[in-house]
């Protein structure tokens, strides 16, 4: 996670209006009035980023494995399509999609 010093500061109040140099927390700069925010309480938010993003991982890996979203609903369609019990538990989706392939035909 790159900024962490910023997000974690923007965490705990959105509004802060601050820079930082480096991600340095020790470079922290509060500007425009903001209420300077403790650099423990940004250290434990960091900590608290740091965790959900590791905790996250499973979604990253599995976001650049799983097939294109088009290829998903068609996979899903064809699926459908097979199945007469899907059909009518997907009738809507199932109907406007072979309503599109009927316009269209191969």
């Amino acid at each position: 996670m790159n900024d962490t010093v910023i997000q974690a500061i923007l965490s705990i109040n959105p509004n802060a209006e601050t820079s930082v140099s480096g991600n340095d927390i020790n470079t922290v700069q509060w500007h425009n009035g903001t209420t300077p925010i403790s650099k423990a309480d940004i250290e434990a938010k960091m900590v608290e980023l740091q965790a959900d993003y590791d905790a996250k991982q499973y979604q990253r890996d599995r976001a650049s494995q799983y097939p294109e979203l088009k290829e998903q609903l068609d996979l899903l369609w064809h699926s459908i399509d097979r199945d007469a019990e899907l059909k009518s538990k997907y009738f809507d989706f199932h109907q406007a999609i072979l309503a599109v392939k009927a316009k269209h035909p191969k």
